[in-house]
């Protein structure tokens, strides 16, 4: 058994971020059997406090021999089975930074407790039946949402919102399973079985599971977000229009060219998506050592964009040079910028010319702060197009639990092909279990080692 599953004895971990002079605040959290212990031997009440579950009790932290004070500090009680993990929880209040919680923490684990593993706290919750797989994630998802639509979409998982339709998929795999085995075993004693009746509901399982399958593609976008490299020639308002999006004074902005010399980054949320923008710069053949490796940076930053926001200046128009740098970035998703359109005439930026296969084009006036509505109605049109809802959404499926539907799915295709064959009852059942597996891997009834260990390792520790 992995480390990460012996989750026997009484664990502890800081729950908390520690940040030096920053946390005002720091929580060191306790779970299992000796959980009480520890808090009685560590945590000193003045007056007459009752030491009963889900009350917030104040006094002093104190080294159990030397009784030296470590913190003043806020201690909470829940006892099992009213706490996140099911067992005996406590939490101490510590004031924040290093010093405090470090010092709370080796005491409870010089008292009888080990450090907590990564995620453990929350596998304790699922493996005391707290939690489901698929609230599991979502709690991990939770505490990384980079957007109010990530962070929605994760409390949805957590309430139950994904578990639900797959436990309904997998009963309902459940009873064609039995009313085929029944056959089976009892052939004389049944009617003969409907194969027509069985093919049409397995098919509305398969559609069932097609329609979670399509929100894969939004999950990973709320997730991770969508990367968005703004490209061109230097001088053509690259930077302008990163501080008029950000709302912000991230880039420096001047006449020269050749101004940014490395890649600018900053973070927006877009139609619920969150969208990390990348101010390249300007790529241009030039002697300067330092500017050189900045351009280069910038090619690799639009080729590894999902978006490249391809910018121009509308005085100057489409350029040979222009047309170099598009030539590096053309095979992928792009919008045409065209800049400063408030220095030209407008009879000037309609006989504008560019290459006719770029057919999303926004005309903003960056240094005005014109233009930046159209260019987010654009990003979520091309991310629309991509058949992936921006907003509005009440779950979405990671990539293990796409991987899993897409098992059964598969199994239960094979099911219907066993029926259009004719064979025997018994190979029905085969490929039918299969797809009972796989839909009871996604909230966990049917779940290996090595997926629990892949899963809560990647959260973090205090977690």
């Amino acid at each position: 058994m992995s480390e990460l599953l012996a989750t026997t004895g009484t664990i502890a971990a800081i729950a908390t971020a520690v940040v030096p002079q920053q946390g005002s605040v720091g929580i060191v959290r306790v779970s299992g059997s000796l959980a009480m212990a520890i808090a009685q031997t560590l945590f000193y009440t003045p007056g007459k406090q009752v030491w009963e579950s889900h009350r917030i009790l104040y006094g002093n932290i104190r080294h159990p021999q030397t009784r030296q004070l470590v913190d003043e500090a806020l201690l909470l009680i829940m006892k099992a089975p009213r706490s996140y993990t099911r067992e005996d929880v406590v939490e101490f209040h510590c004031h924040g930074g290093i010093m405090a919680v470090q010092q709370v923490l080796q005491l409870c684990l010089e008292n009888g407790a080990r450090l907590a593993q990564p995620g453990e706290f929350t596998l304790r919750a699922f493996l005391n039946g707290r939690l489901d797989l698929t609230q599991a994630e979502s709690i991990a998802d939770l505490v990384g949402a980079k957007s109010p639509q990530a962070a929605q979409t994760a409390l949805a998982g957590l309430q139950g919102k994904l578990a639900y339709p797959i436990r309904q998929l997998r009963a309902h795999c459940l009873d064609i399973l039995a009313e085929i085995e029944a056959r089976i075993d009892f052939e004389e004693d049944l009617p003969p079985l409907d194969d027509k009746h069985i093919i049409s509901e397995i098919e509305n399982i398969a559609a069932e599971i097609s329609k979670l399958l399509a929100t894969k593609d939004q999950g990973e976008l709320l997730r991770t977000g969508l990367k968005v490299a703004i490209v061109g020639r230097p001088n053509v308002g690259k930077s302008s229009l990163l501080n008029a999006w950000s709302q912000s004074d991230r880039a420096i902005v001047t006449d020269l060219p050749g101004t940014t010399r490395d890649v600018v980054e900053s973070q927006l949320v877009v139609g619920g998506i969150p969208v990390q923008v990348l101010d390249t710069a300007g790529i241009r053949e030039t002697a300067d050592q330092v500017e050189k490796i900045g351009v280069e940076r910038s090619r690799r930053a639009a080729n590894t964009a999902d978006l490249v926001l391809f910018t121009i200046d509308a005085a100057t128009g489409w350029t040979e040079d222009d047309q170099q740098i598009y030539a590096q970035v053309e095979h992928r998703p792009l919008i045409l910028i065209i800049n400063k359109i408030d220095l030209v005439e407008k009879s000037v930026i309609d006989t504008l010319k560019y290459p006719q296969n770029i057919n999303k084009i926004v005309y903003t006036a960056a240094a005005q702060n014109q233009g930046i509505e159209s260019l987010e109605t654009a990003i979520l049109e091309i991310v629309q197009a991509g058949k992936v809802a921006a907003a509005d959404i009440d779950l979405a499926i990671n990539q293990r639990q796409a991987a899993a539907l897409t098992q059964a799915k598969i199994a239960l295709t094979q099911v219907q092909a066993t029926i259009a064959q004719k064979l025997p009852l018994d190979f029905w059942t085969i490929d039918l279990r299969g797809a009972i597996q796989a839909l009871g891997e996604i909230t966990g009834e049917e779940v290996t080692e090595s997926v629990l260990d892949r899963i809560f390792s990647k959260f973090c520790i205090g977690k």
